[in-house]
């Protein structure tokens, strides 16, 4: 959906069909294009098929990213569709404050990038309500994005439907502004700095190495650690090297996994950048993990990913593609401690607000021998046939 067309060159008329649906008038003369997306690890992975689908219609443009300061480090000397990074200030709705950071200057940052005088602005990062008048505030000559119920319009516009894959939902951003998809997989280049810093942490592989990663942000996304000890017994069993990766947040996870799974594994926490942490699932024959940020770095830089994911996030966030990657799903929809069904807060003719205090987990009812068997057929290369 979008608003009314004006009367301008760049207003969206009669869109082209596409195989993702419909695509909205190119913009033309277009030398600067600014794309919010300030969020987390896995968030930013969903939108790298916008961003190239943008370099792809607009390949003289200059791709901005008004990102965090992660997103400036990550980039920094890295190909690939964002030709710089701005980082944008800490406020509600935009970005949140990283450990000791004051809340930022909205008004101060937005003056100074209506002098970078942009000719698109996107806003891939949420449905809006604090993130396009932010947008809008850019300047920018035409602007597209997500519009949730209540939210402001901007030029062009979608509606923020909530279960709907992130990858599809950014790629249609872009047809707004004539960007067609080229890609709906994400991918991360791996530089030689990056797998000079793994190797000068890790050594260079003996036999095979795995990785799992026991942690998430929302802890009703983590599978318990004794399942993960669970599978690293299997997997070096099998003759695997075994990694436990995790951000210093997630150490008490990884702890336990250590402990508890009885044979010798390298835990990992801290010791890695981020770019380090891409090179070393790059050269991992297989990623297990929680649905967070590091299991889909590891799907974007290549490695094959075995993800327990709740129903709900597998909708919106899992691969679509079988040939490298397993997404498990947990069907828990009621809270294990009081029982209420999580599931139409979004939904406001179903019975229920969907909403309790508890956060244990929701995918602790995945077998253990499915994430083993589905690993198991990742690592095992597949017969040819004749």
């Amino acid at each position: 959906m979008t608003s009314p067309p004006d009367d301008s060159s760049s207003a969206r008329r009669d869109p082209e069909p596409s195989l993702l649906g419909p695509v909205g008038e190119r913009v033309p003369d277009v030398e600067r294009i600014a794309v919010l997306r300030a969020n987390a690890l896995g968030d930013f992975i969903f939108v790298l098929p916008a961003l190239d689908a943008l370099r792809s219609a607009y390949p003289s443009a200059e791709i901005v990213l008004l990102g965090a300061p992660w997103h400036a480090a990550l980039w920094r000397d890295r190909p690939g569709p964002v030709d710089r990074v701005l980082v944008v200030p800490a406020a509600p709705g935009i970005r949140d404050p990283g450990p000791g950071e004051e809340p930022g200057d909205v008004p101060a940052f937005l003056a100074a990038a209506r002098a970078e005088r942009f000719d698109l602005a996107l806003q891939v990062h949420g449905g809006g309500g604090n993130s396009n008048p932010f947008v809008a505030g850019l300047g920018a000559r035409v602007t597209a994005g997500l519009r949730a119920e209540g939210a402001p319009p901007l030029d062009r516009w979608m509606r923020y439907v909530y279960y709907q894959h992130e990858v599809i939902r950014y790629l249609e951003v872009a047809a707004l502004v004539g960007a067609p998809a080229t890609t709906i997989t994400p991918a991360l280049a791996v530089t030689a700095a990056d797998r000079a810093e793994a190797a000068a942490v890790l050594g260079e592989p003996t036999r095979p190495r795995v990785a799992l990663h026991p942690g998430a942000t929302d802890t009703r996304r983590r599978w318990p650690p004794e399942r993960f000890a669970e599978v690293a017994r299997e997997l070096t069993g099998d003759g695997y090297e075994v990694l436990v990766t995790g951000t210093p947040a997630e150490q008490e996870a990884v702890d336990a996994v250590v402990a508890a799974a009885g044979v010798p594994v390298r835990p990992q926490v801290g010791t890695l950048s981020l770019g380090a942490l891409a090179a070393t699932y790059a050269d991992c024959a297989l990623v297990v993990s929680n649905d967070t940020g590091p299991l889909h770095l590891a799907a974007a830089v290549g490695a094959p990913t075995v993800g327990v994911f709740w129903i709900g996030n597998l909708i919106n966030g899992a691969s679509p593609l079988r040939g490298r990657h397993r997404p498990i799903a947990a069907w828990t929809t009621r809270c294990p401690v009081c029982g209420v069904d999580c599931t139409p807060g979004i939904y406001p003719h179903r019975p229920g607000d969907g909403e309790c205090p508890h956060r244990v987990s929701f995918v602790a009812d995945v077998p253990v021998a499915e994430v083993v068997e589905a690993a198991r057929e990742l690592l095992t290369p597949p017969r040819a046939t004749r």
